[in-house]
């Protein structure tokens, strides 16, 4: 199947591997792994994950040992298209949990939501249960703040697996939540852990999304920073720019990086 994350090899960004994947196969990747119960995750990438994973070899080793690690930017999108040669499509993290959502009605599937301020999580599965009559929603918990690789409580955990759902949404943000989810993906029983990060505040309110025409060319950032310009100017400011100089000095051939493992 063309742009197959199993069939085709990742693409090498900067050392990431990005799978030249679709949306629609996505949905496919995952409904597969619950019907399987086989135990994967998913990390959406963006040029923050690229950076972020340059930085630090913990979060490399997470993304690169991701089941998925999908296009959620608009750049490793075109990237991995033309690294790849194969149909690629953006994998919103929050359009694919719509997607996941709508497939669920009828396929049944369970989701827990993990993550955000405190009530978010309990907001967003409200949101999502109107938006879907009919969707089950397994539970939903918001952690307090603190440092990456925290270990999660074993009641927690415990919770979690008895609630026994087939999809965890995680939204603590990169990189914790790509963090998280390799920490924890051996304690969970769930088939399926995605992380969507900013999902969580945009389907609750808290912060607005980026007008489409602005996601499709590759401008949502502009938006956001406009948003949130204390937060974000950094990822914006100092990361994009130094991920434009990298990659082009790998697409002339003048810096090289490792084919990640499972490439």
């Amino acid at each position: 199947m063309t742009g197959a994350g199993s069939t085709t090899p990742r693409a090498n960004i900067l050392g990431v591997g990005i799978h030249p994947i679709t949306m629609k196969e996505t949905v496919a990747r995952l409904s597969g792994w619950i019907d399987a119960r086989q135990r994967c995750y998913v990390s959406a990438c963006t040029v923050h994950t690229v950076m972020e994973c340059r930085r630090s070899p913990a979060m490399r080793h997470a993304v690169n040992g991701a089941g998925l690690a999908v296009p959620d930017g608009m750049p490793l999108v075109w990237l991995a298209r033309r690294l790849s040669g194969v149909d690629v499509s953006r994998v919103y993290g929050p359009d694919l949990l719509l997607e996941m959502c709508a497939r669920s009605v009828t396929a049944g599937y369970s989701h827990y939501f993990y993550g955000g301020a405190p009530g978010v999580a309990a907001a967003l599965a409200q949101t999502m249960q109107q938006k879907f009559p009919g969707l089950r929603v397994a539970g939903h918990y918001s952690p307090p703040y603190r440092p990456a690789h925290t270990p999660e409580e074993p009641a927690v955990i415990e919770q979690i697996n008895t609630a026994a759902p087939d999809i965890i949404w995680v939204g603590l943000g990169t990189p914790k939540q790509d963090l998280w989810m390799a920490d924890h993906r051996a304690a969970l029983d769930a088939p399926v852990l995605a992380g969507v990060g900013a999902a969580f505040d945009f389907f609750t309110g808290r912060v607005a999304q980026a007008p489409r025409w602005m996601q499709r060319s590759g401008l949502e950032w502009l938006f956001r920073l406009s948003q949130e310009p204390r937060r974000l100017w950094y990822r914006y400011l100092v990361y994009n720019p130094l991920f434009v100089a990298l990659v082009a000095l790998q697409l002339a051939g003048l810096k090289k990086y490792p084919p990640p493992a499972g490439s």
